[in-house]
């Protein structure tokens, strides 16, 4: 894709604020990328968009329908239209298993990770459908949880493996329109919940011991997500694995 091409392409990323979101949307607004930067946390916006041109910051709780028509309606005002989405936003909720989570945690993590991706790729979905050219492509975060869980982690394994349900539905039903949408699943990227769950210092395994994991780079994840981006329509990338070199997933448990 040739760079004036590259320029005029519009993305939205949720989670903006920190880890993953925050480096993607470096990464594609020194690639010529216009972003859409969102996030309940508007100071953490404003840090990720260093002041750049090209970055608009939005601040939005997935959760809120409202918010998430209003960052849509924001962007499209501002630009015109919607090319990419980056559903990035998620929590990890407690570490719990089904018999200990209570259902208002349970909640709070079904409607950040899986809810408010639905309600961000409905928005998208309806801007790429409208827009001429119509088309656009649909980034999802899943998560190497998708495929195994790890220990105590119900809620969120739980979103991850609907995660990829949402991606495979999206996909399907966008084709007519020149929508596509794939995943990414990543493991052990350095950033701040793998601190929560002690990747570092020790996570959880599943015969009971704890290990510390590899990581690497969340430079390097925020490239793979970019290399999904800059596919040309013709191509559609439904899943992506990537994982730190060594760490306890093939073969996990």
């Amino acid at each position: 894709m040739s760079s004036p091409e590259r320029a005029r392409r519009v993305a939205v990323i949720t989670g903006a604020g920190s880890g993953i979101g925050r480096a993607v949307a470096r990464q594609m607004l020194a690639a010529g990328y216009r972003v859409a930067l969102a996030g309940r946390r508007e100071a953490q916006l404003v840090d990720t968009a260093d002041g750049h041109p090209d970055a608009l910051v939005v601040p939005c709780d997935v959760t809120r329908p409202d918010d998430v028509e209003r960052l849509f309606a924001d962007v499209i005002r501002r630009w015109g239209r919607v090319d990419v989405l980056f559903n990035n936003a998620g929590v990890f909720g407690p570490a719990a298993s089904v018999d200990e989570i209570a259902v208002a945690d349970w909640d709070a993590v079904l409607a950040v990770n899986l809810t408010g991706s639905m309600l961000c790729a409905a928005a998208a979905v309806r801007a790429m459908k409208a827009q001429s050219p119509q088309g656009g492509r649909i980034i999802n975060n899943g998560s190497i949880s998708a495929h195994s869980p790890r220990p105590r982690t119900v809620a969120y394994t739980v979103t991850k493996h609907a995660m990829t349900g949402l991606t495979k539905s999206i996909e399907l039903d966008g084709r007519a329109f020149g929508i596509t949408c794939g995943q990414i699943d990543i493991g052990n990227t350095a950033t701040d919940i793998m601190d929560t769950i002690g990747v570092g210092s020790g996570a959880l395994q599943a015969d009971g011991s704890r290990k510390v994991e590899p990581m690497f780079p969340v430079e390097d994840a925020a490239r793979a997500v970019l290399l999904m981006a800059g596919m040309p329509p013709s191509a559609s990338v439904g899943s992506v694995v990537i994982t730190a070199a060594g760490m306890p997933f093939i073969g996990r448990g």
